[in-house]
Order: structure tokens, then C-alpha cells, then sequence
């Protein structure tokens, strides 16, 4: 009699964590698991004269941003004066390079008194396709007072920026746009002129008052 409880008992363990893995299992099947897609973070940094003041804090806030990345995602830096090209590339986890490079190419020259915004953000738009199509989330940061200096040529058009945007938007639906550190009238020009193309979630203007929020933001846009 005692062998039949034992039995009876034993069975009742036995199908009760049956239920209870089949249970389990079928919780963890519905589970979605955030798949990693690695970012390509492209910088353009304002190293003109008019800028040059906020300049060592824009650094930081570049290695900041560098800091809070994955060591899968990449970077670029494109240096944007009197005209605009690549200073670094790789990942933003190499940090003494990156100052380095960032302290040799943005030293004060008083002959870079323009600002190539625009050659900059031409660049930084075709490295945003290549690294998309490379398996990257393309990323346009823009670091600087966004100040028109010198020749108009080199400077943004904001009448043909959105759709410049949108054709990107066309191969890298996900891209975002960051604007760091300039005028707030400036900064609200961008919101009115890329809002329409990029909607609020993947557009983060911020001035230096409010950066370290919108790093978090940044973060969001990125799927972070």
C-alpha cells in the first residue's frame, strides 16, 4: 500500500513538472530577443575659427558619445573648416587615437575661417550608405555652431538638405541625425527643416545645455 503512494506521489511530481517545463518552454518561444545591429556613428566636427572657443568641450562630448558605443560599431570623423575631409575611422573604443588625431587636425588656423557644412554633410551621407550597405545603422552626428563662413559653395543648402536626406532615407530608412552645441536658432532652422523628413525620434538637436539628454535620446534612435 505504502509502494502505491509512493508510486501515485511520484507519478503526481512527475506530471506536475511536465506542465510546468512544457509551460516554460512555451513562454521562452514567445520571447523575442532583441537582435544586435551594429552602428556607424559618422562625425562632422566644426574646427573653424568661430568655433574654436567651445572646441576642447565638443571633444568631450565626441569621446563621450564614443564611450557609450559597442565595440562592434564604428566611427568616422570628418573635419569640417575651410573645407571638409576624414580625420578618423574605425572603433570608438581606441581612444588615444582618436585624440590624437582630433588634437593634430583641428588645431587654430587662422586661414580656416570658413565652414564647409555642407562638403561635410555630402560626405557623411555617402559614408552612411557604404557603411549601409556594409550591415551597419548609419548615424550623422554634427558637432559645431553651424555658422555660414566663407565660400556660400561649401556652406548647406537648407532649401535642397530634406531632400538630400530623404534620398538617403531611401537605401537606410534607419538613419538618425544629432546637432550638438549650436545657437538654438540655428538648431530650431534643423528642427523645421529635417522634422518633416526625419520625424522627432530620429532627429535630436540639442544645445550645451541640454547634451547629456539627448545622448540618451541619441542612444534610443540607435536601438540602444
Amino acid at each position: 500500500m505504502k509502494l502505491n503512494k509512493r508510486f501515485i506521489t511520484l507519478g503526481l511530481i512527475i506530471l506536475v513538472l511536465s506542465i510546468a517545463l512544457k509551460l516554460v518552454w512555451t513562454g521562452l518561444k514567445h520571447i523575442k530577443v532583441d537582435e544586435f545591429h551594429p552602428a556607424a556613428v559618422i562625425f562632422v566636427v566644426d574646427s573653424s575659427a568661430s568655433n574654436q572657443k567651445r572646441l576642447p568641450e565638443q571633444k568631450k562630448v565626441l569621446r563621450q558619445i564614443c564611450n557609450l558605443l559597442d565595440p562592434e560599431d564604428q566611427i568616422k570623423i570628418l573635419r569640417v573648416s575651410e573645407d571638409a575631409y576624414l580625420i578618423y575611422e574605425g572603433t570608438p573604443m581606441n581612444g588615444s587615437t582618436i585624440t590624437k588625431s582630433m588634437d593634430a587636425f583641428t588645431k587654430y588656423d587662422e586661414k580656416d575661417y570658413g565652414t564647409a557644412y555642407g562638403i561635410g554633410l555630402k560626405k557623411a551621407f555617402s559614408h552612411a550608405l557604404t557603411m549601409k550597405k556594409e550591415g551597419y545603422i548609419p548615424s550623422v552626428v554634427v558637432i559645431g555652431d553651424l555658422e555660414n563662413e566663407g565660400a556660400v559653395e561649401k556652406q548647406i543648402n537648407w532649401k535642397t538638405l530634406p531632400d538630400n536626406v530623404s534620398n538617403v532615407k531611401k537605401y537606410a530608412p534607419e538613419i538618425s541625425m544629432m546637432f550638438l552645441d549650436a545657437h538654438p536658432a540655428k538648431l530650431d532652422q534643423v528642427k523645421e527643416t529635417l522634422t518633416p523628413v526625419l520625424g522627432e525620434d530620429k532627429l535630436i538637436v540639442s544645445p550645451e545645455q541640454n547634451i547629456d539628454k539627448s545622448i540618451r535620446r541619441f542612444l534610443h534612435a540607435l536601438g540602444r
